[in-house]
């Protein structure tokens, strides 16, 4: 199992509306983050927009591959990429995996 944090940010003046599309995640793509490979994702967002995503996968190219290969991540992706500031591309192409430094068991 590999555990999985990265950085991205929202644009401050459009978090509350990105915590309301969050709150109510299409059931298909919440299925779809499952069916290959995602456990226990979870998305943290500070007032300024800094957001914090942490996953545990068994092999985080293949669970991005997976979902690249579905419609209903197409559809998400392009609906959240105006949320973001400083992308080139869709925010699931911006998602860089931070370096594990230490893990409490």
């Amino acid at each position: 199992m590999k555990r999985v944090c990265f950085l991205l940010k929202v644009k401050r003046d459009r978090l509350e509306e990105y915590r309301e599309r969050h709150a109510a995640v299409w059931p298909e793509m919440q299925a779809a983050l499952r069916d290959t490979g995602w456990r226990n994702y979870s998305l943290f967002v500070r007032d300024d927009g800094l957001l914090v995503g942490y996953l545990e996968t068994d092999d985080f190219e293949a669970a991005l591959a997976g979902m690249e290969r579905t419609e209903v991540n197409a559809r998400w992706q392009a609906e959240m990429a105006p949320f973001f500031e400083g992308l080139d591309g869709r925010p699931d192409e911006g998602m860089r995996p931070l370096t594990e430094v230490f893990h409490l068991d």
